[in-house]
């Protein structure tokens, strides 16, 4: 598990207390967006199972024993969704995924940097994108497959690539 620095909103027991008041709240919320967009980055990690987060030290500080409940975390996800940030994976909602950036945003950086790499007119595989060599020290390598391709689908409406599938495999095919 990486380290990050915690807020100091994180050691402020209120904190962990959904706030009636609505400048109070919708201040509270944005700096539990911004910390939970921050865990998951540092933690490479992208989907939150609101069933299994409460014992996450991002949402249960043990030093002031303090926690979120399961509705505070969802009413956190349900706000993020309203940007763009946060989307439900199950009808229950009890598992979401979490995007540190807007699925335009991991566009543009997977569309810039195959552009950078002469890779427009030609076919690059789903893996290669992830796991390959040439994008080892990317923000999206190593990303949650489900959201690279909501990413590159975001990109295929704005016709700048093409999905495909073959042999088994799904690649891109950068215009």
């Amino acid at each position: 598990m990486a380290e990050i620095s915690w807020p100091w909103q994180y050691n402020f027991p209120p904190f962990f207390t959904i706030q009636p008041h609505s400048e109070t709240r919708a201040k509270q919320l944005e700096a539990w967006q911004q910390l939970i967009a921050l865990y998951l980055k540092t933690n490479k990690q992208s989907t939150i199972d609101i069933r299994e987060s409460q014992n996450s030290p991002l949402f249960n500080n043990s030093s002031i024993n303090r926690k979120l409940t399961a509705e505070a975390i969802l009413t956190i996800l349900e706000d993020m969704a309203k940007s763009g940030k946060a989307a439900p994976v199950d009808k229950s909602k009890n598992v979401w995924e979490v995007y540190w950036h807007s699925l335009d945003e991991w566009g543009n950086m997977i569309y810039n940097w195959a552009s950078a790499n002469g890779m427009n007119n030609s076919v690059c595989t789903l893996f290669e994108l992830r796991e390959g060599e040439n994008s080892v020290g990317e923000e999206f390598h190593g990303l949650d497959t489900n959201i690279l391709i909501k990413a590159l689908k975001s990109l295929e409406v704005k016709g700048k690539c093409e999905l495909m599938e073959f042999d088994d495999n799904q690649g891109v095919k950068f215009f």
